[in-house]
């Protein structure tokens, strides 16, 4: 499909399932991760693994770094990972963390120097969606930094919209997706609560809400977590924790009121600071008092 190689650095639930995705469609693909099971995952399923991000780098055209947050994204880069030292002239960097939209720039200059392309590159769609070779890439760069990068977003993503010449362009579109995916997951939380609490049993409450009016994405996804009482993360309570805090951030530069936004946060960091950070954001609706949840063989 593409003579380009790919090196996908983070093979967590969306990073594994987008190398996946990525060498099933004949993309010559290298995967690493800090965890020795991620690595084992791709591995097993044929994918070339590095020892280190500078060796991914040495053997990739094209870097995927899906890492959890900017810190991140910046020590794979610049850090210890030393990424950019190692990637030849020409080579195109793919960043699809969530992060200020005005940090995307800053990155794309720096690898500039080195003769090094950037698509600020933001994702979506989940485990399943990745897995399946279907999430959505918000993108923005350079036309030369899109011609790096050739055939290979599309082997790893259903949708890939170009949205400028820019980097921080993407970023701010995944700004105000996060902004949308933070609040309906809170309210769905709060409504399933409200119904619970006024009696009406949980699993029926689910289906009528999904063939009504008031369904949302993130109802239909993430309540069924709740009722069966599996919290393990897919998406955690913590990220909401970052990505609304990065939401609130970028509004206060721009004297921006975000009601809605500001009382999810804050609903995320009293999951987390109840010792829930590190569950699925579903259980944002543990905050809620009186009511008795589900209970299921993981909790």
């Amino acid at each position: 499909m593409t003579s380009r190689t790919l090196g996908v650095i983070g093979l967590g639930s969306m990073g594994l399932g987008a190398a996946l995705s990525a060498h099933r469609k004949g993309v010559p693909t290298w995967g690493y991760d800090v965890r020795p099971e991620a690595c084992a995952a791709f591995a097993q399923e044929g994918g070339r693994v590095a020892a280190s991000p500078a060796e991914l780098a040495t053997q990739c055209d094209v870097v995927l770094t899906l890492v959890v947050n900017a810190a991140q994204t910046e020590d794979v880069l610049f850090g210890t990972g030393a990424v950019a030292e190692h990637l030849k002239p020409g080579s195109v960097v793919v960043a699809s963390a969530t992060v200020d939209p005005s940090l995307p720039p800053q990155w794309a200059a720096r690898l500039r120097e080195r003769g090094v392309w950037l698509i600020d590159g933001p994702v979506s769609g989940g485990a399943a969606k990745a897995a399946q070779g279907q999430m959505t890439v918000m993108a923005s760069g350079s036309r030369e930094a899109f011609e790096a990068a050739g055939d290979v977003l599309q082997a790893l993503a259903g949708k890939v919209y170009r949205l400028g010449d820019e980097p921080g362009i993407g970023s701010t579109v995944k700004m105000v997706n996060q902004h949308l995916a933070g609040v309906h997951i809170a309210a769905a939380a709060e409504a399933m609560a409200l119904g619970m609490r006024a009696g009406a049993d949980p699993a029926q409450l689910y289906e009528v809400i999904c063939n009504s009016a008031g369904m949302s994405w993130m109802f239909q996804n993430r309540v069924p977590h709740i009722l069966a009482g599996d919290y393990r993360p897919l998406s955690a309570v913590n990220i909401f924790v970052k990505d609304l805090g990065i939401v609130l951030d970028a509004a206060r530069q721009f004297t921006m009121p975000l009601p809605l936004a500001a009382a999810a946060h804050q609903m995320y960091l009293q999951a987390a600071a109840a010792g829930h950070g590190g569950e699925d954001d579903s259980a944002v609706i543990k905050i809620f008092p009186g009511i008795e949840l589900p209970k299921g063989a993981v909790a």
